[in-house]
């Protein structure tokens, strides 16, 4: 299935917004409109057509092998299916892949904020070492040697030749483009009854009221973008995969540790690394829950399997780890039944629409830079 345009979408919303404000309808959440689109970086179609090739294509990275989408895979949920996303050739990451899929509403990128724009992630993620690896001018020399390249660029941005920025740019244009909001419940909270069925009707009763769940995945988007620490039991890569322990190693140095914490640490410090505050120790952001039929496994580190695990979680209070004096008063026990985790995994459920699976475009190929003329 396509997914719909920016302005498909701006037009469906405006739509259908004379019944989006329904009296029986739950406060503090809301049907998904339009995403915000930057001042500093406008869309136009040629501007997301680049960005979806560079998407796609691995020259932005460090051995011409990883692209965007090599850890974000439109066939598992625009991430990766696994607990731990896949890392540049010879490593492994050390967090779960995160969906691109609405990923234009977030202010806070990666799963401690340390991007706050689309722009900004696609960059860390390219010159991420675990990630893609690459350095600014070897990619900006690469997209230099790409004839369709340079004949966009200049069309776009007005370049000579790419600048790697643009690319960025570019990319992240086309991330904006990869929006859900014609799901289930979407169309509920626009108004249509019958988008869901009883038992997700009741599961939405119970995630605004018994549940709590709406206390911080609340909005459009089903988040509030805040840091909390919910017991997460620590990935388990690091206690057997050799290749595991090495990048942990590595993030723990890159990212600022003294020796004694590098030392005992066992744990992902999650928000400590970017505050140094040991309050924020094992905190991160909440998440979205759209789309999320498609993105398990689960958490930062892909420790719960299914949905249902994550409602079985929060139900028996979370968990216990590394970080326990930092675990947030808000996850207590819930005393939910069987019968009413099933309601609350069938309204998760009715936050994903159809699978975004568009045809992969073709991608350009590298030639000789033309030859200067000599006078």
């Amino acid at each position: 299935m396509a997914h719909k345009t920016v302005l498909a979408v701006a037009l469906a919303t405006l739509i259908a917004s004379p019944a989006a404000a329904q009296s029986n309808r739950p406060e503090g959440l809301a049907a998904l409109g339009p995403p915000p689109i930057p001042a500093d970086n406008p869309m136009t179609p040629e501007k997301i057509a680049l960005g979806e090739k560079l998407f796609f294509d691995p020259i932005l990275s460090g051995n011409y092998g990883m692209s965007c989408a090599s850890c974000h895979l439109p066939e598992a949920g625009w991430a990766v299916q696994d607990r731990i996303s896949f890392g540049y050739p010879g490593t492994t990451h050390w967090r779960n892949s995160q969906t691109v899929i609405n990923s234009a509403y977030y202010g806070k990128l990666f799963w401690a904020g340390s991007s706050g724009s689309l722009e900004g992630q696609a960059r860390s993620a390219a010159r991420g070492g675990v990630a893609g690896n690459g350095e600014d001018d070897m990619m900006e020399a690469r997209l230099a040697f790409v004839p369709e390249y340079r004949e966009a660029f200049a069309e776009v941005f007005g370049d000579k030749y790419p600048l790697v920025r643009h690319a960025y740019m570019a990319i992240a244009a086309y991330e904006r483009t990869l929006v859900q909001t014609d799901t289930p419940f979407d169309n509920y909270m626009r108004g249509d009854d019958a988008a869901l069925d009883d038992a997700q009707k009741r599961g939405l009763d119970l995630f605004a009221g018994k549940a709590g769940c709406a206390s911080c995945h609340s909005g459009a988007l089903l988040t509030d973008e805040k840091y909390y620490n919910l017991g997460v039991p620590a990935y388990d890569g690091w206690d057997d995969d050799p290749l595991a322990q090495i990048t942990f190693r590595f993030e723990l140095l890159a990212k600022g540790s003294t020796e004694a914490m590098y030392r005992a640490t066992k744990d992902d410090p999650g928000l400590y690394f970017r505050t140094k505050q040991v309050s924020d120790k094992g905190k991160f952001r909440t998440p979205s829950l759209r789309y999320t039929k498609y993105t398990y496994p689960y958490m930062h580190n892909g420790m719960l399997e299914t949905l249902r695990d994550v409602v079985v979680f929060y139900n028996e209070g979370g968990g216990v780890n590394e970080f326990a004096a930092n675990k947030t008063p808000l996850i207590q026990p819930l005393g939910l039944s069987d019968a009413e985790i099933d309601d609350i995994v069938a309204f998760l459920e009715s936050l994903s629409g159809d699978e975004i699976l568009p045809a992969e475009p073709d991608l350009p190929e590298m030639e000789p830079l033309p030859a200067v003329a000599q006078n």
